[in-house]
């Protein structure tokens, strides 16, 4: 991966993409951009209603969710919009987009500029495209399904680790303390114990996926993510030639869920961890 200027959307990109895509482009930027203003001055954080003392909500979060969905619903009226903040369209709508309107807000309230807006077009329950953008890197992730993916421009291919001694482990937490917190300590155990090259914990799971997709990590694992949190991240890293599934195997839900993901080669293995500390 070669470090690079921050990559511009320019007219003629937009133009080439295509109907929902093109959307989801515009949607991303629009909700980026929101984003970066509160970054750039500062936000007030909130802990999020019903949530734990870390699981933390700002208006950057809402606002950005809310200039999204005004992008998507003014291309596609009739769709349906399910978001992690303020939007609860339903699973099952024929036409769906999945947005996480700033996913990372724990390094976002830290000033960490580690953290992106995520966007998703589902039809009839099998993901069309998605986009996952970290405006403040200008990092742009995106793919469309059969016509593989792409990070500013350049296609990204996971990478062609053969055994799990050879490669770098991603991990996400959930905000639980007890027991999945535990399960997660004990698989990083696990994997430490074959010999792995490291674990990495960046606090973003849309750009852990990405990640992989870009060969950077050969797994990525976490005990509960929501559907915001991997919609778009599973379609890229799928055009890229890699593997998902939840925790124990199956096939993601569009739901709360574990998620495992892996460079295809290394997912036997690291399901083997990974189920055998699921709770």
């Amino acid at each position: 991966m070669s470090i690079s200027e921050p990559f511009v959307v320019t007219s003629d990109l937009k133009s080439a993409l295509g109907g929902h895509l093109r959307v989801a482009f515009e949607a991303a930027e629009a909700g980026g951009q929101v984003v970066m203003d509160y970054f750039r001055r500062g936000v007030e954080i909130r802990q999020k209603a019903g949530g734990v003392a870390f699981d933390l909500v700002s208006d950057a979060d809402l606002q950005s969710e809310q200039a999204v969905a005004k992008t998507i619903l003014a291309a596609f009226p009739g769709h349906s919009i399910l978001g992690e903040e303020a939007n609860s369209g339903s699973v099952h709508a024929e036409d769906l987009w999945i947005v996480d309107p700033l996913d990372g807000t724990n390094n976002f309230a830290h000033r960490i500029p580690h953290f992106a807006v995520s966007i998703a077009y589902f039809h009839q329950g099998q993901a069309v495209c998605g986009v996952v953008l970290n405006p403040a890197r200008g990092d742009w992730y995106w793919a469309t399904r059969g016509g593989g993916a792409f990070h500013n421009g350049r296609r990204l291919h996971v990478n062609s680790h053969e055994r799990l001694a050879e490669t770098m482990v991603g991990v996400g937490f959930y905000y639980d303390r007890g027991a999945m917190m535990e399960a997660t300590l004990k698989s990083i155990h696990d994997f430490f114990k074959q010999r792995i090259h490291g674990i990495r914990r960046f606090g973003a799971a849309a750009l852990d996926l990405c990640q992989v997709a870009d060969g950077m990590f050969g797994v990525f694992f976490e005990y509960q993510l929501s559907p915001w949190d991997f919609a778009a991240g599973s379609l890229i890293l799928e055009e890229a030639g890699g593997k998902i599934s939840d925790g124990k195997g199956k096939r993601l839900p569009i739901a709360k869920t574990s998620v495992l993901a892996s460079n295809t080669r290394l997912h036997s293995a690291a399901l083997e961890i990974v189920r055998g500390n699921h709770l």
